[in-house]
Order: C-alpha cells, then sequence, then structure tokens
C-alpha cells in the first residue's frame, strides 16, 4: 500500500531530508501536499520532482510567484493561508503529517492532522511546548499515531519498552538521559558570550539545521524545549529527566532501568534516521544514512550542562512546572528574541534575558481552549518586542 503524505515545512532542512526518504521508496510513500513560507525556487524544484496535489505558500506573494512558475501542463493546485495549511494537514487522502514547520506557526496544521487521525511525525516541538496538554488530548480523541521525530525523542521512544504505557514505575524506568550536543559555545564562560554573532550562532558543529534551531542549540533552549516535549510525550516530570551533554551526538539519548540498564540508540547525526523510523514503523526501510563506524568514533564523552553559563534550559524547566500559559510565554519570548539576535538588535546573552523577564511580567492562566494558549503567545511576543525596543536603560545592551 502507498501511504499519502503531507510535508509541512517542507523547504526546510527536516522537510527535505524527508523527501529525500521519499525518493528512496516511491513504491511506498507518495507525497500529497507540500508547504512552505516563502521558498520558491526549492517548492518550485519538489513540485516538478514529486508532483503534489497542493502546494501551500504561507506567505501570499510567494504563492502568487510560485503559481506564475509552475510548468505548463502542472497539475499542482497552488494555496496559501492558515485554512489551506491546516486542510493539507487534515485531508481523507492522507496517511502521513510531517510537522517541520518551525515555531509556533506549526501549532494549528498539526493540531489539525492531530485531530483528524493521521500518523503525525512530531519535529514541530513547538506544539507540545505551546499547548500540550490540549494536543495530547487531540491526538487520543481524534485516534492519531504521534511519532517524534526529534533525534533525541525518537531515541527514547526506540529506548523504552514496547508498551510502555506512561508508568515509569510499572515499566522499570528509573529516568530519561536527555543528551545534548553543547552546541557550538560548549565550554565557553558567560564572560565569553557577550560578543558572539549571529554567524557563529548558527555553526553547529554536528547537526545541519536552520537558523532559529541552531540559535536554540546554542543557547541551550533547544534542549529546555525537547525537556518540556518529554514530559509530555513521555508522561513524566522534569526531574525524571537528566539531560546529558554529548558533544559526539552519537548516543541521541537513553533510558535508565530500575535494575541498573541503561538503554540508548546510538547513529550518525542524521535527520533521515529518525524520519525513516517515523514513516515506516513498526518497520524499519533504508534512510541513506552511512552505517556507524564504532572504531572511527572510538570514544564517547559526557558532561553535565553549565546552567549558570546557559539559563535557558532552567527556565523552560520553570516553565514546565508552572503550566497552564507559562510555555507558550517561554516559547514566545524566545522566537521573538532569537530573532532579534539574528538582527543584531540584542546581545546572544540577551536572549536568556528577555525569555525571563517576559516569563515574570506573566500571570499564568490555566488551559482550557486553544484561544488562551494563542492569546498568551500574542501577549508574550508583544511584551519581548518592547523590551527590545525600551529596555529598562534605554540601550540593547542592558538585555545582556
Amino acid at each position: 500500500m502507498i501511504r499519502q503524505l503531507t510535508v509541512l515545512g517542507s523547504t526546510g532542512s527536516i522537510g527535505q531530508s524527508t523527501l529525500d526518504v521519499v525518493r528512496r521508496h516511491p513504491q511506498k510513500y507518495r507525497v500529497f501536499a507540500l508547504s512552505a513560507a516563502r521558498s520558491v525556487e526549492q517548492m518550485l524544484q519538489d513540485i516538478v520532482e514529486f508532483s503534489p496535489v497542493y502546494a501551500v505558500m504561507a506567505e501570499s506573494q510567494a504563492a502568487a510567484e510560485l503559481l506564475g512558475r509552475l510548468p505548463s501542463g502542472c497539475a499542482t493546485e497552488v494555496l496559501t493561508g492558515a485554512d489551506a495549511l491546516a486542510m493539507i494537514a487534515s485531508h481523507e487522502a492522507v496517511d502521513q503529517v510531517m510537522a517541520a514547520i518551525v515555531g509556533a506557526a506549526g501549532l494549528l496544521p498539526t493540531l489539525a492532522a492531530a485531530e483528524s487521525g493521521k500518523r503525525v511525525l512530531l519535529a514541530n516541538k513547538e506544539s507540545l511546548v505551546m499547548a500540550g496538554p490540549l494536543f495530547m488530548q487531540a491526538v487520543r480523541q481524534g485516534g492519531a499515531e504521534l511519532l517524534p521525530i526529534d533525534s533525541e525523542h525518537n531515541a527514547i521512544f526506540q529506548s523504552l519498552p514496547q508498551h510502555y504505557d506512561g508508568d515509569f514505575a510499572r515499566c522499570g524506568i528509573s529516568r530519561i538521559l536527555l543528551t545534548a550536543s553543547g552546541g557550538p559555545f560548549r565550554g565557553r564562560r558567560l564572560a565569553q558570550l557577550q560578543d558572539v554573532t549571529p554567524a557563529q550562532a548558527v555553526a553547529h558543529p554536528n547537526w545541519s539545521m536552520g537558523q532559529k534551531i541552531s540559535v536554540d542549540s546554542a543557547t541551550l533552549m533547544n534542549k529546555g524545549l525537547e525537556l518540556i516535549e518529554a514530559c509530555f510525550l513521555f508522561n513524566c516530570q522534569p526531574d525524571q529527566i537528566q539531560v546529558v551533554v554529548h558533544p559526539q551526538s552519537v548516543i541521541h539519548s537513553m533510558v535508565q532501568y530500575t535494575d541498573g540498564s541503561v538503554i540508548a540508540q546510538l547513529g550518525q547525526p542524521d535527520m533521515r534516521t529518525p524520519i525513516a523510523y517515523g514513516m515506516a514503523w513498526p518497520e524499519r526501510i533504508d534512510s541513506g544514512v552511512r552505517e556507524l563506524d564504532l572504531f572511527t568514533i572510538a570514544t564517547l564523552s559526557f558532561e553535565r550542562p553549565d546552567s549558570s553559563t546557559f539559563p535557558c534550559l532552567a527556565l523552560a524547566g520553570e516553565a514546565f512546572r508552572a503550566g497552564g500559559t507559562m510555555p507558550a510565554v517561554l516559547n514566545a519570548a524566545n522566537e521573538i528574541a532569537v530573532e532579534a539576535f539574528l538582527r543584531e538588535q540584542i546581545p546572544f546573552t540577551g536572549i536568556p534575558s528577555v525569555i525571563a523577564r517576559v516569563m515574570k511580567k506573566h500571570e499564568v492562566q490555566p488551559v482550557t481552549a486553544l484561544a488562551q494558549i494563542l492569546a498568551a503567545d500574542a501577549w508574550a511576543r508583544q511584551a519581548a518586542e518592547a523590551l527590545i525596543q525600551q529596555p529598562s536603560d534605554g540601550s540593547s545592551e542592558n538585555l545582556g
């Protein structure tokens, strides 16, 4: 049976890796729909190769340009807007949805996929960070299959008992060991981070990723978001998860058991491995990733995270424990702060400063509806922008 696939965020690194897996298995998968924000050139190439039924551009101007450049006779329908994204994620013809839109923009279409009972290949961690309880409820009520694609959560999924039911004690689990590469600034002290540039921050030593997630890796916020995601995915608390800095990025995460065993998933730092695993589960298929040569690697090392130099990890744990609207506020403030850093409006050390100040201003509300999440997200973005534009002493340096 050929499975119909929608790829949300198809022109990004995860989307392109997904299409590479599809390319290797044309007898198993067909691309039903693709989406992107504004990358017309890449979208055009992918339409020519994969002939999707729909192509959705988040920006109307990009959609118009794409439509004007389609080759003669192309049957792909070009759409734009949030409703179109939700439609291609929930369409009755779709079996699987790769949720790879970066940031809060991915929440609504990913939620639509869950509500309509798809196999959701979750690479958009913000869906769980912002709206974890509501999202997991949608998965249960919609009868969806939720397969984590982040390499760490995919590794945890593979290392858990086959029929894990969300109960650590009953399954003999002691804790989850969530690995982190440490990013490009591992080992530096706070004073050494004052003048780092966006180019330095996006230069990840192991992974090829987009700018936003690369900066998150450099601040350790990516690991903070993954901590929250793991709590929702695996029904646990932050104190049941130990973050382990593992610079080689060979062990993607581990599960420690009460009998003293530690089960780990190892592999190359290539996202095609977890993508192929999620697409084919419970089977395994060729992902195009070369085999791991342990003799070449030779050494694996581990460190504790430096929470004083990289406070974003602690901020994420604080946000999860506060609950309600606070994780959405954390995520929104981080997105705005990262954008400001990439535009060189604030220093690298200003990112956690903005997040902490916005969180301090926020009055946590319990969440019963999606509208509350969206309102908290909007509030946090405005609060973060205000801090960046008008810091307390009138200069962005104060945010560092």
